[in-house]
């Protein structure tokens, strides 16, 4: 099963993350921050993923810990549900339009953190919610899951759309790469042998 349950505990935050790769997008998210909740559930429903997240922060302070600790329990759990990488497909992208918003992302499940990131958000905030915070937040998860994300916005002038669209890109490439490519299922994608 490719399932992973992650502990976390700082003197910033108390995190409890499970991961399930193979669900059906069923999902249970409590951060303290309410956007970082609503592009959660997205990721989970649009990913396909089963994901509870229980997160108890310093958001008295601001919401940085939380989501930065959250993204790093996320990319953690990816990597060990994950394994070897036996049999998964490695790579994925997509080009996802939302409204005005047009989101480029690419993944490459290689074992090598690596983000380029390409988003102009016009805005500091999204209601209560930093929109710094989306970069701290794929930073801590690629750093964490060992992969190389892409993800660029060609288009866009509501910052909600530009985050939410790319929560959702990254959950649908994601999905494919993950996916099992049934004609290699108990190979390694790589000449390597191992990622």
């Amino acid at each position: 099963m490719r399932r992973s349950e992650i502990e976390r505990k700082t003197a910033e935050t108390n995190i409890s993350l499970a991961l399930n790769l193979d669900g059906t997008g069923k999902s249970n998210i409590d951060t303290g921050c309410g956007f970082l909740n609503h592009m959660l559930t997205l990721f989970a429903r649009h990913g396909r993923f089963d994901l509870d997240v229980t997160c108890h922060g310093d958001v008295d302070v601001d919401d940085h810990h939380s989501v930065e600790d959250i993204g790093i329990c996320l990319g953690m759990a990816f990597a060990e549900a994950l394994g070897n990488g036996a049999g998964i497909r490695r790579y994925g992208h997509i080009i996802l339009p939302m409204d005005e918003t047009l989101i480029l992302c690419a993944v490459d499940l290689s074992g090598r953190a690596h983000l380029e990131y390409g988003l102009e958000i016009p805005t500091e905030k999204v209601g209560t919610f930093d929109t710094e915070l989306t970069e701290e937040f794929l930073i801590a998860f690629v750093r964490k899951a060992n992969m190389t994300l892409h993800v660029k916005q060609i288009s866009g002038r509501n910052s909600h759309h530009i985050i939410e669209g790319t929560f959702k890109a990254l959950a649908r490439t994601l999905a494919q790469a993950v996916s099992i490519d049934e004609k290699y299922r108990d190979e390694i994608p790589s000449t390597k042998g191992v990622l």
